[in-house]
């Protein structure tokens, strides 16, 4: 991995990887998580794409989080990486927390972003519903009260609870213990602080959301988002929150569509994967990638 040092004292640095070559693409990954569990997509796409995977502040390798972060902050921080790796042009893909992260970079510069796929995400996480309230408030009291490593464990099963997805969930748990707790709360504010909904007429991408069937938040408000963004829809049955991990195949075929400029489509009945096998197999692969990223020296 390489170092972009995000201040003049070179004593906090954003840590990122770049793989392949051709048209640039970003991938953010979400909260609890690092860009090492990109991985599935990365391989998919780097043949056809300069893929750029950073580790979000207080995330993987990156240096530990501000104390009054936003996700307007984490967006600006990319597009200093961006400027530093001469990149002017990007298409951009997000999951979750980084979903928010990928739409508000597209807002910031809209010219700047030819097209953006959102993964189970939101327009606002403002508490405008109830199961908003659960989301925003219940993990932060878990993690004050169980500790961060019982409290990932729990949201590992939360996010893989079938039986035969055993090496996904302690994958997820593994990643999400690595985070600290003033981390995992910070993240959780500034998202909780964060809305797009008076902006999105600046929006200029061709956009696509990807949407779990049981995501944590209600299927509806994602098809309104949809329909606001001005954006194509793909529904994947089955899945829950971790739609790149559960479905690797439908989430990699519509990004390919998408960041390819072919059809997507929407009708299609996209479906979690269910193979235990491949669980098994990806998911050691991303401990793979891992343990490679341990052994090698970081680059400034």
């Amino acid at each position: 991995m390489t170092a972009f040092k995000l201040d003049q004292n070179k004593t906090r640095a954003l840590y990122y990887r770049v793989r392949g070559k051709g048209e640039p693409l970003l991938f953010i990954h979400g909260l609890g998580s690092s860009g090492t569990d990109w991985e599935w997509q990365v391989r998919a796409l780097e043949r056809r794409f300069r893929v750029i995977v950073p580790d979000l502040p207080g995330s993987g390798h990156s240096s530990a989080l501000d104390r009054d972060a936003s996700i307007s902050d984490f967006a600006k921080m990319l597009w200093a990486l961006l400027e530093h790796l001469e990149v002017s042009q990007i298409n951009i893909a997000g999951f979750s927390l980084g979903g928010a992260v990928a739409l508000e970079m597209a807002l910031q510069r809209p010219d700047n972003v030819p097209r953006l796929a959102l993964i189970n995400t939101l327009i606002t996480y403002r508490i405008d519903h109830w199961r908003k309230w659960l989301e925003a408030r219940l993990p932060p009291l878990l993690i004050r009260v169980l500790g961060m490593r019982l409290t990932a464990k729990l949201a590992a099963m939360r996010l893989f609870p079938h039986p035969w997805q055993g090496p996904l969930r302690e994958r997820a748990a593994l990643v999400m213990r690595r985070v600290s707790a003033k981390t995992y709360i910070g993240m959780a504010r500034a998202l909780e602080k964060w809305s797009s909904v008076d902006r999105l007429s600046r929006l200029k991408a061709k956009t696509l959301l990807i949407a779990a069937e049981h995501d944590f938040t209600p299927l509806k408000e994602k098809v309104a988002m949809a329909k606001a963004l001005g954006a194509d829809i793909a529904i994947v049955h089955g899945s829950r929150h971790g739609t790149p991990f559960d479905s690797i195949e439908a989430t990699n075929a519509c990004l390919s569509s998408l960041f390819t400029d072919r059809p997507i489509r929407s009708a299609r009945r996209w479906a979690r994967d269910g193979a235990p096998t491949s669980t098994r197999r990806l998911a050691r692969l991303a401990q793979i990638v891992e343990e490679q990223e341990i052994a090698e020296p970081t680059r400034p």
